[in-house]
């Protein structure tokens, strides 16, 4: 079958102000969508459906920005000037070294990358689509127009499109305009609006569904939508992370301590007026000596690795920076439903308000859950257990969809005979809303009076107290010309009674509460549900309630106010949505780290607000675009080693870093000292390359090193103080054995510049190697076990450097074969180095930084 080409999708009048049928025939669909290959089809045409900035860089063009380091393109540069000069052999080897360095760092970066997409790929969001005449979910990069999405609450816009049909469709337009209320959309809106923005008949991409379902045609997708067209205002840069932060202060200590190195060996090779290229080259190699280049691949390889490790705990990371933001958690804010209980609700109790069992509460809250078309809650699933209830005399006229402002929503049914209005919501809300009641059996109404109101709520509190969840239930009866429900109409009530639930504590929950609080995680409840029964949960979970604050209270209290109180109280009740995101920000201020739990829709601005957003598998789509991290279980357990995990990766970066500012700095930190009394350079700067990648090949296995259970134990943070005290405490060590080297090489065995440059090339290289195994754990080397492959790249790192004089690759390099006495010299000085930087190490932990 010839495929016709897809139409443009802006040509002629706009996409909603046209009819369906002419919409239909320019995008050549159907209401019931494409066919697979026509689908595909388009996809080669338009491209995914990516707004800017969300393509990725051609493989290629990857590698290439590798080079754009400023150290390589020096090292490039100055090897060609080599040549030039005709120093040809130069050129080569230092050519060769860098390409290999590059290739290495990109290898491993590009496969960690793809571990990570692959993850980030398993918990995709995706849009439920007719295809081939049936319904199947379709990632969201893979919608073309002419699609047709069927979109129910919950749901991201995936693209901006028309309404084909609709039933109580409410969208969250407020990315776009602002507006903070959901607006209406439907198939029969006015087609003549001049701006897409107001227009009732189309959604748009980066919207969502607040209530509601409806059957939406695919008009315009990826950069050709409205938010494409303004992604540079709408997608500016999110704020750096605490671990970019970190990472981007280490830069700046390092540029700045190699910049003053690299100037004193320029000006002290041109006092001593050597070869200008050869002290260029030397000046340079130093730098990149100095120079963690591997951090960025470190850095990568060791977040997807501790990516992949988290998903074996079945969590999900979708930023890998937001490990690092995991592993430093300090403050843990989530719902009690489903975290802390087993969020299998049963519909216990149904009562009228003087507590008897009512079956007019139980056809009441049932009629309600039933014609709902809203996103249903676990509460709701409760309800409509009860298969028993017959609802065929009903039909729905109109909803009042739910909003976490008015905490309740309501149905308009029509019969033959008669119009009900039915609400369901929280049940002080409902009691404030009713002025009447009625008991079980009695079809008379009974005033509201202050008694009656107060053995209500004594009877709402009593059920709290025994830890049940409550609806308050009401009807209205409304004329037969009432045709429309507006929020107006939830207005004198009568007040059925309570619906009561029980969601028991998880058995999980305790002891991973226990974990979290034994590693330093406070744990803060902020649930939408009264205080009572959070404090009935909390109290069969063992924990002890530090303080409690309603929404109420909150809104009461100043932002400098809320920080305080936020951080000594631990149960925040009855709260909405904007005071959730209030305590977090608040928290933050606070100097906390703050992770946040969350799968509503409501729960969408707490998770951009928290240092780490994290969602489950099962919340919808707005939960799942706005998180960090999901979770393939609702389980505190699988948190708790995810939080592990995101310290032990952090521990095996800063590895790699207190590694690059100890020996590594204190051998070039030697290096530029030598240069002040020898006649000729310490080192040859092809030397110092090699060393430099020798030394990069045997740190490749730190991402896979084992972390000592006592660096697990609290949040870790980066600590530019700790970094520099480091290198300035336990790098001399390094220098002073340099230095001793040099003594040994010149007056103990009579070393030309060939033999110098060879033996304090071997010791430079096994003593920066093999310190790893004293600096990877604040215990001492023997009691933590390094990962095997650590163990054999360090040895075979200083076993080739050992060997190198004795080849014919050595001779190129410019090393001579070091007499055998060399080498038990050389044992015995780096068993004392190793023990020196052993006791200076545990000096320096007991001195500034006792845990």
């Amino acid at each position: 079958m010839d495929i016709m080409p897809a139409p443009a999708t802006k040509t002629g009048a706009p996409f909603w102000r046209i009819t369906v049928p002419e919409l239909l025939q320019r995008l050549e669909s159907t209401p019931d969508g494409l066919s697979s290959v026509e689908a595909a089809a388009r996809l080669a045409r338009f491209g995914p459906n990516l707004i800017h900035g969300e393509r990725k860089k051609a493989l290629v063009l990857q590698f290439i920005a590798k080079f754009k380091n400023p150290l390589v393109i020096v090292l490039l540069t100055a090897s060609a000037l080599s040549a030039v000069t005709g120093d040809a052999t130069s050129f080569i080897i230092i050519g060769t070294i860098v390409l290999i360095s590059v290739t290495l760092d990109f290898v491993q970066e590009y496969r960690a990358g793809q571990a990570a997409d692959h993850l980030r790929q398993s918990v995709a969001v995706r849009a439920q689509v007719l295809r081939d005449g049936t319904s199947r979910p379709i990632p969201l990069a893979e919608l073309v127009p002419g699609d047709v999405a069927l979109l129910a609450a919950g749901d991201l816009i995936p693209c901006d499109g028309r309404v084909l049909e609709a039933q109580d469709f409410f969208v969250n337009q407020s990315l776009l305009t602002g507006e903070a209320f959901p607006v209406e959309k439907s198939a029969a809106a006015n087609v003549n609006e001049t701006e897409v923005l107001a227009a009732g008949n189309t959604v748009l991409l980066g919207t969502s569904v607040v209530s509601g379902s409806a059957r939406v045609m695919m008009c315009r997708t990826g950069q050709d939508t409205e938010l494409g067209e303004i992604a540079e205002t709408l997608l500016t840069k999110p704020p750096p992370t605490a671990f970019e932060e970190g990472t981007h202060r280490f830069g700046l200590l390092i540029m700045r301590m190699t910049m003053l190195l690299v100037l004193f060996v320029l000006l002290v090779n041109a006092y001593f007026h050597r070869p200008w290229l050869e002290s260029f080259l030397f000046a340079v190699a130093l730098a990149v000596g100095l120079t963690p280049e591997l951090l960025p691949m470190v850095v990568s390889v060791t977040l997807a690795r501790g990516a992949l490790r988290m998903a074996a705990h079945k969590v999900i990371v979708k930023r890998l920076a937001s490990i690092h933001n995991l592993g430093s958690m300090d403050v843990f804010c989530t719902d009690k439903t489903g975290t802390l209980t087993e969020a299998r609700i049963h519909l216990e109790r149904h009562l009228d308000p003087l507590g008897k069992e009512s079956q007019r509460v139980l056809e009441l809250a049932y009629f309600n859950s039933f014609f709902e078309t809203g996103l249903k809650s676990t509460l709701d699933d409760a309800i409509l257990e009860h298969t028993e209830i017959d609802a065929s005399r009903w039909e729905k006229v109109d909803e009042v969809p739910f909003d976490f402002e008015r905490r309740r929503i309501s149905v308009l049914l029509g019969s033959t005979t008669d119009r009900l209005l039915v609400v369901k919501g929280a049940p002080e809300d409902i009691l404030r809303l009713s002025v009447s009641y009625v008991r079980e059996g009695e079809a008379q109404p009974h005033p509201l009076d202050e008694a009656a109101r107060r053995s209500i709520n004594a009877q709402f509190e009593a059920l709290s107290r025994e830890g049940f969840r409550v609806l308050g239930i009401a009807s209205r009866q409304v004329g037969k010309e009432h045709v429309h429900a507006v929020v107006g109409d939830e207005a004198e009530l009568v007040f059925a009674g309570f619906a009561a639930f029980l969601d028991p504590p998880k058995e999980s929950a305790k002891a991973a509460l226990a974990g979290l609080d034994a590693d330093r995680v406070a744990v803060k409840i902020i649930t939408g549900d009264n205080e009572l029964v959070t404090q009935h949960i909390f109290a069969k979970l063992g924990l002890t309630v530090t303080g409690v604050l309603t929404g109420a209270e909150i809104q009461q209290l100043d932002d400098s106010a809320l920080a305080v109180r936020a951080e000594q109280v631990n149960l925040f009740c009855r709260v909405a949505p904007a005071q959730k995101n209030r305590v977090i920000l608040a928290l933050k201020r606070r100097g906390h780290v703050v992770g946040y739990l969350g799968d509503g829709i409501n729960d969408a601005p707490s998770l951009h607000s928290a240092d780490v957003g994290i969602s489950v598998d099962s919340a919808v789509d707005v939960a799942k675009a706005a998180a960090d991290m999901i979770l393939l279980e609702q389980d505190l357990g699988v948190l708790h080693a995810g939080v592990l995990e995101g310290r032990r990766t952090f521990g095996n970066i800063m590895k790699y870093i207190m590694m690059g500012t100890s020996s590594n700095f204190g051998n070039m930190f030697s290096m530029a000292g030598a240069s002040l009394f020898l006649p000729f350079l310490p080192m040859l700067p092809v030397q110092i390359l090699l060393n430099n990648l020798l030394y990069d090949f045997s740190e490749l296995p730190i991402p896979l090193d084992r972390v000592d259970d006592d660096y697990l134990s609290h949040p870790r943070h980066w600590d530019m103080k700790f970094i520099r005290n480091f290198m300035l405490i336990v790098g001399p060590v390094s220098s002073v054995f340099d230095f001793l080297t040099f003594y040994v090489m010149l007056k103990l065995f009579h070393a030309g510049e060939a033999l110098f440059h060879t033996g304090w090339f071997i010791e430079s290289m096994a003593t920066q190697v093999l310190v790893i195994f004293v600096i990877r754990t604040r215990k001492n080397p023997f009691q933590s076990r390094p990962n095997p492959w650590l163990i054999v790249c360090s040895l075979t790192v200083v076993a080739v450097a050992a060997l190198v004089p004795f080849t014919p690759v050595g001779k190129g390099l410019g090393f001579v074969a070091p007499p055998a006495f060399f080498f038990l010299i050389l044992t015995a000085m780096l068993v004392t180095y190793l023990f020196a930087v052993e006791g200076m190490k545990r000096w320096f932990f007991r001195r500034f930084y006792t845990e």
